[in-house]
């Protein structure tokens, strides 16, 4: 199994119990650059550092990415191996990008991820700014997804959803506690937790 480690946004002090309980136990450690290895080193001196161009090139992307997976996949068919990325790895990040290409040519190969601290909520506690309300986070692209917080009417928030043109919804009641509960598609409660999030996403986004 492949499992993508969030880092935290730079600082070693930021890393999760959990992301250093992983790297101590995977087979093998991949990182994407000199900044998640030195957040590593600690832990997996060991760790692997592979090439993850910043560029426009897609051809050239698309080759580092192929090369990266045949490097990793062999390993993560047999054992727990841990790619270890700055921030979250489900949020902008390289780790989803090169999950697909892996996918495409190592179907055996399991994935999971294990969360990090990202930039934007770390962004808030460096510039000291409080969040409330509904705000916007884009990498410069169009707006593809919405996030609810403390949604009490999950269907209902959906149906006028769809109306917008979303047609992905998931749904998560509380996170990480023992009664936690995850909703898919259309299968979703009238009535919800207080700890809960809806996720929807635009269709052919």
């Amino acid at each position: 199994m492949l499992v993508g480690v969030g880092l935290g946004p730079g600082d070693p002090e930021l890393l999760t119990l959990r992301a250093v309980r992983l790297l101590k136990e995977a087979a093998a450690v991949f990182v994407p650059g000199n900044l998640a290895y030195d957040l590593v080193r600690p832990y997996r001196p060991d760790a692997v550092i592979l090439e993850f161009p910043m560029t426009s090139d897609e051809d050239y992307i698309r080759e580092c990415l192929e090369e990266n997976a045949d490097a990793i996949a062999p390993k993560a068919k047999d054992g727990l191996v841990v790619f270890g990325i700055i921030g979250d790895p489900n949020f902008y990040s390289t780790f989803s990008r090169l999950c697909e290409v892996i996918g495409e040519h190592y179907p055996e190969v399991a994935f999971a991820t294990e969360p990090g601290i990202s930039s934007i909520t770390a962004f808030a506690s460096v510039a000291n700014v409080p969040v409330a309300g509904g705000f916007f986070v884009s990498d410069g692209s169009g707006l593809e997804s919405r996030i609810f917080m403390k949604v009490r009417k999950p269907a209902a928030l959906a149906a006028s959803l769809k109306a917008e043109g979303y047609s992905e919804f998931v749904l998560v009641e509380r996170m990480y506690m023992p009664e936690q509960q995850v909703y898919r598609g259309d299968d979703l409660p009238e009535e919800s937790n207080y700890f809960s999030i809806l996720f929807a996403r635009r269709s052919g986004a």
